[in-house]
């Protein structure tokens, strides 16, 4: 498997930086990058980042796998805009988020609950994950009717996880040396090298954790929509190898203009569709992470 090599705090792998600073913040309690307010209305976004089209050339789909870069709020207006989309149509399943640990769920509660009901169903984590950056897309499935899962590894299973070595044998040599790099890049050069393999290991076991999720919520001739980093969406290295080969999935990957060489263009086999959009002011994005003792 071919990739893109990434150089530590270049545009093209922020992405990477964010998601392995959102893992560490499930891990070590470390808070993700700060995001703008965003409203929690309902309304139909005023322009839209998608034509109705292009989401049409992704279905039918058992799954869509939504990856995204943590920092960007034009992504999460996307996965708002998609959930609202297809649950208008009666073709959302459910939502799964890479944000919230499997085990939890809104399922039972009512269109109208509030944040706060939403948020205490889901067990949500605000210092890893601003409510304010995520909860659009929560409650807008929440006012659809449709169920969120967490799908995320349970934070008092990720030690057990680092020790799990039947996950180093799960991806291909290739796929897993580019999960060792991507780690070692995504964490600035600031995690010890001892610590590479165990670190595969959650994200890895992560996956499988949302794969899981993913399954529990499928439902027939309907849509189950992931959230998720962009790592966890590609199908060679994320979720989808965790899953079997007759489960229809389609990815749909946002990506930042700057972002040139982590996905080059939508015929690569990871993925079925890229949204490019604007980019992002400059930020030290390994800030967070200086901030803290590594493991």
């Amino acid at each position: 498997m071919r990739r893109a090599r990434h150089t530590p705090h270049t545009p093209q792998t922020r992405w990477l930086i964010l998601a392995s600073v959102a893992a560490l913040a499930a891990c070590a309690g470390v808070p993700s990058p700060p995001a703008p307010p965003a409203s929690l209305s309902l309304a139909p976004p005023a322009s839209s980042l998608m034509g109705v089209e292009r989401l049409q050339s992704l279905l039918p789909a058992d799954v869509l796998l939504l990856g995204e870069r943590h920092d960007a709020p034009d992504h999460q207006r996307l996965q708002r805009e998609v959930v609202l989309w297809l649950a208008e149509r009666g073709q959302l399943a459910a939502l799964v988020m890479e944000m919230a640990e499997r085990g939890h769920s809104t399922s039972g509660l009512p269109r109208n609950a509030s944040e706060a009901q939403a948020q205490a169903a889901l067990q949500w984590n605000d210092a890893a994950w601003p409510w304010r950056t995520y909860g659009p897309v929560v409650m807008a499935a929440v006012a659809s009717g449709v169920p969120v899962h967490g799908g995320n590894l349970p934070r008092a299973r990720m030690r057990e996880a680092m020790a799990q070595t039947r996950w180093d044998q799960h991806l291909p040599p290739a796929a897993l040396q580019w999960q060792y790099e991507a780690l070692r890049e995504g964490h600035c050069g600031l995690l010890p090298e001892s610590q590479i393999i165990p670190m595969a290991r959650i994200q890895i076991a992560r996956d499988a954790s949302m794969a899981q999720a993913v399954q529990e919520a499928l439902r027939p001739h309907q849509t189950v929509v992931l959230v998720a980093g962009g790592g966890h969406v590609l199908r060679t290295i994320g979720v989808p190898t965790h899953w079997p080969v007759n489960l229809r999935s389609k990815v749909l990957l946002a990506q930042v203009h700057q972002a040139q060489s982590a996905i080059k263009n939508e015929a690569n086999t990871d993925i079925d569709l890229v949204i490019k959009t604007p980019e992002l002011p400059e930020q030290d994005v390994c800030a967070p992470l200086r901030g803290k003792p590594q493991p």
